[in-house]
């Protein structure tokens, strides 16, 4: 998937400037997809040159003007073209796995304390996510956004987001407590055997 894509989705709830798009990917697309905002504003502009992104200049007072971007016709129709392709199963690529992997030729202590301090991300971003969730619903059920939303994309990928920090914290916790299990095991040593 292209950075593209993902800003064309976004673009689908309006119109917005680099800088409102970048604090909207990080609350909205960061549970799938992760940009810089220097990204984002170099694929705004590369979009606006291949006409899916149109921008309007607004001119501020005391700040300086901004460029608001929205979804043109040509934006749709390749954003509706990319729903119409069939994903690729993505492989996970995680040096945490690999530490994990090798743990019995190196430092156990330190793989726990890296197992420890995703875990402690994961459980930072799911209380993110649940606040946005929170937000997403207001006062309706979770059946009621769902039939009544005009856009159910942003929950639906935020419940993934959420299903998967859910996942990472279940399994760093098994994870720790194996490794907990075995050092204790160990004769007191630092190497697992």
């Amino acid at each position: 998937m292209a950075l593209r894509n993902a800003i064309l989705a976004t673009l689908l709830d309006g119109e917005f400037s680099g800088y409102d798009l970048a604090k909207s990917f990080n609350a909205s697309v960061a549970n799938f997809w992760t940009a810089t905002p220097q990204q984002l504003y170099r694929e705004l502009d590369k979009m606006e040159a291949q006409g899916l992104v149109a921008a309007r200049v607004v001119e501020q007072q005391r700040r300086p003007n901004k460029r608001l971007f929205s979804l043109t016709d040509a934006g749709a129709a390749e954003l509706a073209g990319f729903t119409t392709r069939p994903s690729k199963p993505t492989a996970i690529r995680d040096e945490l796995l690999v530490q994990i992997q090798g743990v019995e030729a190196g430092d156990d202590k330190a793989v726990r304390r890296a197992v420890a301090d995703r875990m402690a991300v994961a459980e930072t971003k799911l209380k993110r996510f649940e606040r946005l969730r929170g937000r997403l619903l207001g006062e309706a059920t979770e059946a009621e956004f769902l039939a009544t939303a005009p856009r159910v994309g942003p929950y639906l990928t935020l419940a993934r987001g959420m299903a998967f920090e859910q996942e990472n914290i279940r399994w760093c916790a098994q994870v720790l407590a194996v490794l907990d299990r075995r050092a204790t095991a160990d004769d007191g040593g630092d190497r697992l055997g």
